[in-house]
């Protein structure tokens, strides 16, 4: 008799967790999707380097990008790696064939080098990551 129960709770237990597993014909077309969104993106510079800056004085920097694509872009977010820098983007969907920037501003506090990150997240959850580097002197 235990072992109809244990059955039936192990059957059961399979049957109400195959729910929540996606169907394989699903998962070509999320993948094809999203990554056919960043490959339409050309970024002019991922990686600013600002060499030699002062300290003290904030550095504005912007990122240009074009959507080479047919589809808009949707940038949901933007996060930098810490307080000392700040970004601002558009909100507005990006249409193909237009370009825009990713705007960062570097508290240049702290002497020495630095390599800060910039997120950027599209709305299908696709990440590019930018970098702001250089060294800051008196």
């Amino acid at each position: 008799m235990k072992t109809v129960k244990l059955f039936t709770i192990v059957i059961s237990a399979a049957f109400l967790m195959s729910f929540g597993l996606p169907m394989k014909t699903d998962l070509p077309t999320a993948i094809q999707k999203s990554s056919s969104v960043f490959s339409s993106i050309v970024w002019k510079k991922d990686v600013i380097n600002l060499g030699k800056i002062p300290q003290g004085k904030p550095v504005d920097v912007e990122f240009e990008f074009s959507n080479e694509g047919t589809e808009p872009i949707v940038i949901a977010n933007v996060a930098t790696s810490c307080g000392c820098t700040v970004a601002d983007y558009s909100k507005m969907p990006i249409k193909a064939g237009e370009s825009s920037v990713i705007k960062a501003k570097y508290n240049a506090a702290a002497l020495g080098d630095f390599n800060k990150a910039i997120t950027v997240t599209l709305a299908d959850n696709e990440i590019k990551v930018l970098y702001i580097k250089g060294t800051v002197v008196q």
